[in-house]
């Protein structure tokens, strides 16, 4: 099949991401002695420069890896936790039904700088300094607005005319967004980095870091944070609220280590980011289609529509056990969800043409029990929104399907994927001083009592981020992942069944033809979805489009290059290799 650009192959390092100047900052690092943590550490922090309307330093860093010396994958928890004045009845006491989607009240514990340092600090080699020079460099110095941040800006330029002054300073120019492929600068960042580094000098690598994250959480940053949260400000309510986070709230938490959730099927075995995210949806997806297994096909580097049709109504079933039983809590029943028995009984509920139902079930006999706003709720009827999984912004700020991606392999062995996020320039004010807003992930909990995903103080979110790590006969060989919200362990499952079902490499499996679902509630402000929905890539044909529509989907033609942003590395038989997304035309994979 014709593929956008070549599967890259060899043998000293491979980085892939959703820019460029990341993944050339990545590899700069690996051709200076750095391993794979340490060319991730630094492309993540590029990312929060050169694509501040997918990601930044107020948002979250999940990550799923192996090191060379030990093939078990490792979860690394970057996702900050509600605040402790986060309560549902605080919230109810303002008159709210959901955590709005843009503004200080969804904030969560700013993550992603203790989780990348974290991740150096424990497997890195590099000094810090090292690490984040590209970073600060791109920020001081300039980078080229590619077409989505200014396009993100004009969106919610009126907002912050309006009600954000601190945004409208750092990002308009004349009072209107920048122009495509101008020189974008954030002096303020580069200069809360520069000043943390300055504060964390230390004698050894390990104490530096260590003190560069006291700095950030127990210093000047986090003190700015709690000031700021302080006023109120407008959100996506329509309202002015202060902010819950805290100083003390940052002081308190830190990232943490984790057990995958797994699943193995023939000689895979793959890895994600336990229920507190959505990564198990994937491995139900998989399981699922276990059951179908001689029904799946691909022609010519494309999947026929009934391996389209199998797999949506599979994805339909996930995601509503998602809805019913994922969340940052003990109980989760994911033994049971995660069971060929379970996977087994729940095929049986996919039929010949497309089923309109939200239907959780019952893993181990426990019933399943959906929030009041899905069950109360009328469905949305028709997408009012672009379905490219590039950022969907309201012109209140209110967000979703943005995110960035960053895989890694070295030549010693270590792989590591990482799915940042949150923090984007247009989800909350900017803070005087800094040069970044808080992130909103806090939207993703329920303000009802007694549900998995109810927000409570010390929470996680149950998040939509989810890299991915599979190994083959026990070895860690391939990561991989995407942004796009609620899409992204659906265009992963479209990557993973173009590569292991139509026996495609890394480039073709993701510029193979991509499609999703909208039948199940969106994981973000104002919560919609679609029964009956299937977004899909053109490329798919005009007969397979045809033929899902006689069954019963409601098909939505996204055009040729709409659908993920998918990006992965791999190694194996003395080679390492890569590939990134075209779509969008900025993520690329680098390597030799």
């Amino acid at each position: 099949m014709f593929t956008t650009r070549p599967e890259l192959i060899g043998t000293h390092g491979m980085v892939a991401s959703t820019h460029w100047l990341a993944s050339a900052a990545g590899m700069a690092v690996l051709e200076d002695g750095g391993n794979a943590f340490d060319a991730a550490v630094a492309a993540g922090f590029v990312l929060q420069v050169v694509e501040p309307h997918l990601n930044g330093p107020g948002g979250e860093v999940p990550a799923i890896f192996a090191t060379a010396q030990d093939p078990t994958p490792r979860v690394l928890c970057g996702q900050g936790v509600a605040p402790a004045g986060a309560t549902i009845e605080h919230y109810r006491d303002l008159g709210l039904d959901l955590v709005p989607g843009a503004g200080l009240l969804a904030a969560t514990v700013p993550g992603a700088w203790d989780g990348w340092l974290t991740m150096l600090r424990d497997h890195g080699t590099k000094r810090l300094e090292d690490v984040l020079k590209y970073a600060i460099g791109y920020a001081r110095d300039g980078y080229p607005a590619i077409p989505r941040i200014p396009d993100t800006i004009r969106a919610v330029a009126g907002m912050f005319a309006d009600h954000w002054p601190t945004s409208a300073a750092l990002w308009l120019v004349d009072g209107d967004a920048p122009a495509t492929g101008s020189r974008l600068r954030n002096p303020e960042l580069a200069d809360t980095w520069t000043r943390l580094l300055a504060e964390a000098r230390g004698a050894t690598r390990e104490a530096e870091i260590d003190a560069a994250r006291r700095a950030w959480s127990q210093g000047f940053v986090a003190e700015a944070v709690d000031k700021f949260c302080r006023t109120p400000l407008h959100d996506s309510s329509g309202h002015a609220h202060a902010g819950v986070l805290t100083g003390e709230d940052m002081a308190r938490w830190q990232a943490s280590y984790t057990e995958p959730a797994t699943v193995t099927t023939g000689d895979w075995t793959l890895a994600k980011l336990p229920a507190w995210s959505q990564g198990p949806a994937l491995l139900q997806q998989v399981l699922l289609l276990e059951n179908f297994a001689d029904e799946l096909s691909y022609v010519d580097g494309v999947a026929t529509a009934r391996t389209v049709h199998l797999a949506i109504e599979c994805a339909k079933l996930a995601f509503a056990d998602r809805e019913a039983w994922y969340g940052d809590v003990p109980d989760v029943p994911l033994a049971g969800l995660l069971s060929r028995e379970y996977a087994r009984s729940r095929a049986g509920l996919v039929a010949d043409s497309a089923s309109l139902e939200l239907r959780p079930g019952a893993p181990q006999g426990k019933e399943p029990r959906l929030p009041g706003f899905i069950t109360q709720h009328r469905p949305t009827v028709a997408d009012p929104s672009g379905t490219t999984g590039e950022p969907t912004v309201a012109r209140d700020g209110g967000t979703r399907g943005d995110t960035v991606h960053i895989d890694v392999v070295d030549r010693h062995g270590n792989i590591v994927s990482v799915t940042p996020s949150g923090g984007w320039l247009q989800s909350s004010p900017a803070i005087p001083g800094l040069g970044f807003c808080l992130g909103t992930r806090g939207q993703m909990f329920w303000l009802e009592e007694g549900l998995p995903n109810s927000l409570a103080p010390g929470k996680r979110p149950r998040i939509t981020l989810s890299p991915s790590l599979a190994l083959r006969d026990g070895r860690p060989v391939l990561g991989f992942g995407t942004p796009g919200g609620d899409q992204q362990d659906q265009w992963q499952l479209c990557f993973w069944l173009a590569h292991t079902v139509g026996g495609l490499d890394l480039q073709a499996s993701i510029d193979s033809p991509a499609w999703h679902s909208g039948a199940f509630p969106s994981s973000f402000y104002p919560r919609d979805h679609y029964p009956g929905q299937l977004v899909a890539e053109s490329r798919l044909g005009a007969q397979t489009l045809a033929t899902l529509r006689e069954w019963g989907h409601d098909v939505v033609d996204s055009g040729p290059w709409a659908l993920g942003r998918m990006s992965a590395v791999s190694q194996g038989d003395g080679w390492l290799r890569a590939a990134a997304n075209p779509r969008g035309m900025q993520g690329y994979a680098v390597g030799r």
